[in-house]
């Protein structure tokens, strides 16, 4: 098996980005189409810069299904721990409406996904220790048999001295509750060695429910009692932080 740089794993839906600019999603009429979901772009992004990646996802039978399947080997992806979903669960699309050059609004539909339906049995020991990382999408532990399966996978990538990276993307569909995320987020940033979310997703994480934003240094200071040894925070417009365990000692 070929030696990869980096295995992605989670969700690859269909993104159907506005043409129309300066527009509320009502009066939307045509869409542009693209592969989506944070795990796939990644990969699909660093296949692009030159790495080898592979991705572990299910796809649905489907003609969205199949045009990520086409679309991801046609730039090089490694889809040998692809799963085609053959019980009729479907793609997940995201509608993108841009409202201004500043303000955009998206509008998902997540019920009976595929990705949601990967199991463990799906997950294949042999083909992540063929990487030097796995990256796990936060998105991909909202529910069972993905959380399972997704779990199964970094305990995997442990066993096989992978590095483990986890990022949040925190998606409040298909969640049942806010401690529900906060456990099982927890459980996959204290397992990892890079953990990477945005302010408001490291939030959620710690289970911030009235207003108040905890500060970078408290969760730093949590996270790095446990495993991750990089923790990157995204403010947006105000740029990101990276921490490394070393310089907060």
């Amino acid at each position: 098996m070929t030696n990869l740089d980096l295995i992605t794993l989670g969700r690859a839906c269909i993104d159907l980005n506005s043409v129309e600019i300066n527009r509320p999603m009502e009066e939307t009429k045509t869409f542009s189409k693209y592969v989506g979901g944070s795990p796939i772009n990644i990969a699909i992004g660093s296949s692009k810069l030159g790495l080898k990646v592979g991705f572990i996802g299910k796809i649905a039978d489907d003609q969205h299904g199949r045009y990520i399947s086409k679309y991801i080997k046609d730039v090089g992806i490694n889809t040998q721990n692809v799963i085609v979903d053959h019980k009729k669960h479907k793609t997940g699309l995201t509608f993108t409406e841009i409202k201004s050059p500043t303000e955009s609004n998206i509008l998902m539909y997540r019920d009976e996904t595929a990705d949601l339906y990967l199991e463990p049995s799906d997950i294949d020991e042999e083909y992540i220790k063929s990487a030097s990382s796995l990256l796990i999408s936060g998105t991909a532990l909202a529910q069972s048999p993905s959380r399972e399966a997704t779990i199964k996978a970094a305990r995997l990538a442990i066993k096989n001295n992978l590095k483990l990276i986890f990022e949040l993307d925190y998606r409040p569909y298909t969640w049942k509750s806010m401690e529900e995320v906060s456990e099982y987020y927890q459980l996959m940033a204290k397992m990892a060695d890079v953990v990477i979310g945005t302010r408001d997703e490291y939030d959620v994480m710690e289970n911030i429910q009235d207003g108040t934003q905890l500060d970078n240094q408290r969760t730093i200071t949590e996270l790095f009692k446990y495993n991750p040894s990089l923790i990157l925070i995204k403010h947006g417009k105000d740029g990101s932080f990276a921490y490394t365990r070393w310089e907060s000692l």
